[in-house]
């Protein structure tokens, strides 16, 4: 117990680390009923708290160990730090890295002068063909968290916190990995301040320190997912768990939608990015509040922000279900003319979202439609239950993987049977009842044969429809178009649509004598 506060208040590491900054976050504090402070980890020269540890560990070791070269197996962040001390100690470092890494943080590595080996999809595979190396080569390695050494780095980040915040702080909130920083901050903050809560943070499906605590001892996972790569490790180390079994008062696991929208949140409110990982403890730090009802100063710590921008596609797609301000709906519908304006009446002035529709059924039309929620409590079951009260039959999909990750964007086919459709692409300021002004400017009797509709977070709507128009109704059909006044494109010749949507390519291509492909538009 005594050991690692002096450990800790002894550590080398601001050669090359900074103090982090804690920033309050004023919206979410507000929104929460409580004092939320972010512990700015992702400003550090390697945008992580892993070179805290790393030069800590790495500066200790005897002249003969750094003549050996260095080795470190990490799934990015402690990659960093490692290379960068390396680079500031005139040391050679090899760095073992899974093959699932992204781009941004091995290109980092190798930027920072050390060698990269790319082995394994998970961090487990990587550290066992790290210590191969180290047998084969006689590498001095450098543990990601399992090491007295690299858990002192790593509780300076507590104590900078008592330090900034000498006030009363009801909990911290920390990512567990292997559980090397959660380990630092307990051992520290339960030393000094023993009132205040250390609560470890974990992904559902990499809840690895939550298992361990719950069996009494270290236990593997059979696998782990890798949304929050930093974090996605199967065992946590063996000196951690000694410590945080001691000290942490706790474990918050959080779902990949939890953690989408905490990544939302410190855009919000600092405008900065958080890789996956490093929003994991402020989707603890929600959780907690909101169960708490009321809440003094809650600190979570933003412990790294290497994130590939191309990622920043699915985490702003799923921050909105993460907090819960998005309903996904399955919605059986009348196959007939209206049938859509109808439903969109029903719904209210509530902003649409998405809406997805092919036709496949001369009875009955299954559109797949996204609703945006003000975020209060039952709002999704009131805006069902109304839904079915109107006689619509209707399936909720917002916690339905598959559906979120996969369905929404397959809903489609070719449908069998259609003549005369035409494919057209509009965009319109998006507003609320712009998409029911839309259908009410189309009511003119024409048959929807497909329908999408998607909000892409910018001020226009986006739509892709298709709609039966004999030739003899094509004059007055474009000057229904025309006056209704939003910028539109004939998409009837694109080759996508053809190959894709349109059952025509079938028989043209001489494939009519096949059974026709008809996609089943059931949702569940």
């Amino acid at each position: 117990m005594y050991d690692y506060p002096k450990k800790i208040l002894n550590a080398r590491v601001y050669d090359v680390a900074i103090e982090s900054p804690l920033d309050p976050m004023p919206r979410l504090s507000d929104r929460l009923g409580a004092d939320v402070r972010l512990k700015r980890e992702d400003l550090q020269p390697v945008f992580s708290f892993k070179l805290r540890g790393a030069y800590n560990k790495i500066s200790g070791l005897s002249a003969e160990e750094r003549s050996k070269g260095i080795i470190c197996a990490s799934a990015g962040n402690h990659a960093q730090g490692v290379a960068l001390a390396a680079k500031r100690l005139g040391i050679e470092a090899t760095i073992v890295m899974p093959r699932t890494t992204p781009s941004i943080k091995v290109d980092a590595v190798r930027r920072l002068g050390g060698k990269v080996v790319l082995f394994g999809d998970a961090f487990d595979e990587a550290l066992g063909h790290a210590r191969q190396l180290e047998a084969e080569h006689g590498f001095t390695f450098v543990p990601p968290y399992d090491d007295p050494d690299v858990i002192a780095g790593q509780g300076t980040v507590g104590m900078e916190i008592l330090r900034q915040h000498p006030d009363p702080i009801e909990a911290i909130f920390v990512p567990i990995g292997g559980g090397g920083l959660a380990a630092g901050i307990a051992a520290f903050v339960k030393y000094l301040r023993p009132e205040i809560k250390v609560i470890g943070v974990e992904p559902v499906d990499a809840a690895s320190m939550d298992a361990a605590l719950r069996a009494g001892s270290r236990v593997t996972l059979n696998q782990v997912g890798l949304f929050a790569d930093g974090v996605a490790v199967r065992q946590v180390g063996e000196e951690p768990f000694r410590l945080c079994q001691l000290h942490l008062d706790g474990v918050i696991t959080v779902t990949t939608d939890e953690i989408c929208a905490a990544v939302k949140d410190i855009f919000d409110d600092t405008r900065a990015s958080a890789e996956p990982a490093g929003a994991v403890a402020l989707a603890g730090l929600k959780i907690y509040a909101e169960r708490a009802q009321k809440s003094g100063c809650l600190v979570a710590i933003h412990s790294g922000a290497n994130l590939n921008f191309d990622r920043l596609r699915h985490i702003a797609e799923r921050a909105e279900l993460g907090e819960r301000r998005e309903a996904l709906l399955a919605v059986t519908i009348p196959e007939q003319a209206g049938s859509y304006r109808s439903f969109i009446q029903t719904l209210g002035p509530r902003q649409i979202t998405e809406f997805n529709y092919r036709y496949a059924h001369d009875r009955l039309a299954h559109v797949f439609v996204g609703v945006q929620l003000a975020g209060g409590a039952g709002e999704k079951e009131a805006l069902i239950g109304s839904l079915r009260d109107a006689s619509y039959d209707v399936v909720d999909l917002s916690d339905d993987e598959t559906a979120k990750v996969h369905i929404r964007y397959m809903v489609g086919g070719r449908a069998a049977g259609l003549t005369d459709e035409r494919l057209l692409r509009f965009e319109f300021p998006e507003r609320p009842g712009a998409l029911l002004r839309f259908l009410d400017g189309l009511a003119a009797g024409w048959n929807m044969t497909l329908f999408h509709y998607r909000n892409p977070g910018a001020d226009y709507g986006l739509v892709l429809t298709g709609i039966v128009v004999p030739a003899a109704d094509r004059e007055r059909f474009t000057a229904c178009l025309n006056e209704l006044g939003y910028p539109y494109w004939d998409e009837s010749d694109n080759p996508a649509y053809k190959i894709f949507l349109n059952g025509e390519a079938d028989r043209n291509a001489g494939a009519d004598k096949l059974q026709p492909l008809v996609v089943e538009r059931e949702l569940i």
